[in-house]
């Protein structure tokens, strides 16, 4: 195995998921000040366009390239979800759209929705039983 460069790999895992986060922060400012968003719209209009740019350049393979510079700062925010449910329909895509694309759109990124509502729906119930209001 080649040696690890933890420290410049964990520098740009955190700049790279900064700058994403930043330009997240500006599709935000940009939805409320040209197109007159509350912060609830707003974040909707976030999370559609940054899902959006991350299934685009997965496409395009430019987020591929960013993901082998940036390591865990290209997977963590919103557009690293988008580019675990794109790349493996993109890989798949020659066995068709239904075994390849449909059967294997969410093979990486169905775990995560799993689990993660199901963690919704239990703490929802606990903190309903304790009184939250």
């Amino acid at each position: 195995m080649p040696k690890s460069h933890l420290l410049r790999e964990c520098i740009m895992a955190f700049i790279v998921g900064g700058l994403i986060c930043v330009l997240g922060q500006a599709v935000s400012e940009l939805g409320k000040s040209w197109f007159s968003l509350d912060k609830e719209g707003a974040s909707a209009f976030t999370a559609i366009v940054m899902i959006f740019l991350g299934a685009f350049f997965t496409g395009l393979g430019i987020y591929d390239v960013l993901g082998r510079f940036a390591g865990a700062g290209s997977i963590v925010p919103i557009t690293g979800f988008a580019n675990s449910i794109v790349a493996p329909a993109l890989e798949f895509k020659r066995e068709g759209f239904i075994l390849g694309v449909g059967a294997k759109l969410f093979t990486i990124a169905g775990p995560v929705l799993v689990y993660g509502i199901s963690s919704a729906i239990i703490i929802g119930i606990i903190y309903y039983i304790f009184g939250g209001r």
